[in-house]
């Protein structure tokens, strides 16, 4: 069974599948650096991981896109205080043109449910 979550026409924020939990990319508004913007986008990851009945400790892969590979080390030290002592996912990191110039990162987070 498919059960989805905060669906809208375009995209579900979360979807959940077989005992695992896909949510839909996360970014952390428009302002501010990469590491506010990483930490607004990590705080929306938790909130959608609460709503679907998983948690930080259940991640099981991890997409980052950074507007700028620049950006990696400012990005990576919120990363590295967030992520649960051995519990860190799966990861991949890459730059991508992102959906607005403003936006410096994005993260999307498919876990355990």
């Amino acid at each position: 069974m498919i059960e989805r979550m905060d669906v809208g026409t375009r995209m579900s924020k979360i979807v959940k599948h077989n005992g695992v939990v896909y949510l839909c990319g996360q970014v952390g508004g428009r302002e501010g650096t990469v590491a506010d913007q990483t930490r607004e986008c990590l705080n929306r990851v938790e909130q959608l991981l609460a709503e679907a009945g998983s948690g930080t400790d259940k991640i099981l892969q991890a997409v980052i896109w950074l507007s700028d590979m620049a950006d990696f080390d400012e990005m990576n030290a919120v990363w590295d205080a967030w992520v649960p002592a051995g519990h860190a996912p799966a990861r991949a990191c890459g730059e991508a043109k992102l959906a607005h110039p403003d936006l410096k990162v994005e993260i999307i987070i498919t876990a355990a449910g």
